[in-house]
């Protein structure tokens, strides 16, 4: 595997993670987090880079990916729970929440337009040109590393040096919890991204993309992902600290409502008539990259476990259901998943953890099964609270955990319970490895 082949590999899966939620939550931390900035990026950076790329990672450890990972709880746990991955990051969320935004953020900055008519003309031509970069997955790293990726990077380039150049380096103080807690803010910040579950799809468009250019065996694949892992998360931690850098000192002359809007005005202060057109190519760029590599890897996987339809019927129909699903509008496509994703988000954490430890410690059955369970009752949780069921009972209960108040009460009676799984499996001798 040439070292050119993981350069560019690298680089398309730092653009499949960039979209333009990766793109709008750093500059808000910044403006937030004030003079407590370099704690609190810190630990965005811990959830935001480094658990997607351990995720990747365990992808490529695993002998057939996400549904190997999940078949340690229960062979039909796996296939179910890797379905519902693909489902809710993919066709049901991440694809028509790329397009839209894409829209919203992106061409409405460039195009004065407005209504369902204008969203269905923009999405039309969105999918039109996501569906030909999707139709050959070979193409995938030429399309995207060595052409899109480039360009999105110089664009973002130009933005980053030239606020470097004209803002002062004058930092307000801290707000809210940036100002008491800025580190575990930030870790939970860059929580929220979900990028660990996006991680867990796009590791099979990865180890794909290196067969496609030559990687045979399993340890050219796992050397060739992890070049491609750390090229990408190097990538993302350098635009992390550069876009929450611009909101830390542009000038406080607005009121932010968002990351977008700290975008926009810099964008505006640093390229004056440009500036609009500046930012409308990033976000474009950005959501574009992701949403190609969300139905590029729902097809292949799809394909995989039901090779009965071909791929690229796949794709028609990733393509479609994204383009349907975008027209209802960002604020249904958000009531629509939230649920679901703060279901599946903590226990894929939690097999992406297990899975690499077992690489190298082994475990069992009783590990995955004990931490998946109880991590599954503040998911359960989480979900019902999201669509507005009262839930005061358990409220009592689980408040007493750790973090519970961030929505990380999982953590901790999940690492218990994996300890406890552990040493069962440890006195049956149960393992996998």
């Amino acid at each position: 595997m040439s070292r050119k082949n993981v350069l560019f590999s690298g680089l398309m899966l730092f653009s499949l993670f960039f979209g333009a939620g990766n793109l709008i939550f750093p500059p808000l931390l910044g403006l937030e987090s004030g003079s407590n900035f370099g704690q609190a990026i810190a630990g965005f950076l811990i959830t935001g880079v480094l658990l997607p790329f351990m995720a990747i990672m365990s992808i490529a450890l695993s002998e057939n990916g996400l549904i190997s990972i999940g078949s340690r709880v229960h062979g039909l746990f796996g296939l179910i729970f890797a379905i519902i991955i693909y489902m809710s990051i993919g066709a049901l969320y991440g694809i028509p929440r790329a397009s839209n935004v894409a829209y919203e953020l992106g061409f409405k900055q460039i195009v004065d337009v407005n209504g369902w008519l204008a969203l269905l003309v923009f999405s039309l031509l969105f999918f039109g040109v996501t569906y030909l970069i999707s139709l050959n997955p070979k193409k995938i790293v030429d399309r995207i590393g060595q052409l899109l990726t480039p360009i999105l990077l110089l664009v973002l380039a130009l933005l980053v040096i030239r606020a470097f150049i004209k803002f002062e380096n004058i930092a307000s103080p801290a707000e809210g919890t940036y100002a008491s807690s800025p580190f575990v803010k930030g870790f939970v910040e860059g929580y929220f991204t979900m990028d660990a579950v996006a991680a867990l799809a796009f590791g099979i468009v990865v180890i794909n993309a290196l067969k496609d250019k030559g990687a045979i065996s399993k340890s050219e694949l796992v050397k060739g992902t992890l070049g491609a892992a750390i090229i990408s998360g190097l990538g993302l931690a350098v635009v992390y600290v550069s876009l929450g850098w611009i909101g830390r000192v542009i000038p406080k002359t607005n009121d932010f409502a968002n990351g977008a809007d700290i975008l926009t005005v810099a964008s505006d202060i640093l390229f004056a008539s440009g500036g609009g057109l500046i930012f409308g190519v990033i976000v474009t760029l950005a959501c574009l990259t992701t949403c190609v590599g969300l139905i590029t890897a729902c097809a292949r996987f799809f394909n995989e476990i039901y090779p009965e339809i071909q791929y690229h019927s796949y794709v028609v129909i990733f393509v479609l259901i994204g383009l349907l699903v975008s027209n209802l509008g960002l604020n249904t496509i958000l009531n629509l998943a939230v649920p679901l994703l703060v279901l599946i988000y903590p226990i894929s954490i939690v097999l992406v953890i297990l899975s690499l430890f077992e690489h190298f410690a082994g475990g069992g059955k009783m590990m995955y099964r004990l931490s998946v369970a109880v991590t599954s009752i503040f998911a359960l949780y989480e979900v019902l609270t999201s669509i507005g069921y009262k839930v005061g009972i358990l409220t009592r209960w689980l408040d007493v955990v750790p973090f519970f108040e961030h929505g990380l009460g999982w953590v901790l009676p999940a690492f218990v319970a994996a300890l406890i799984g552990y040493g069962v499996d440890k006195f049956r001798r149960e393992a996998f490895i």
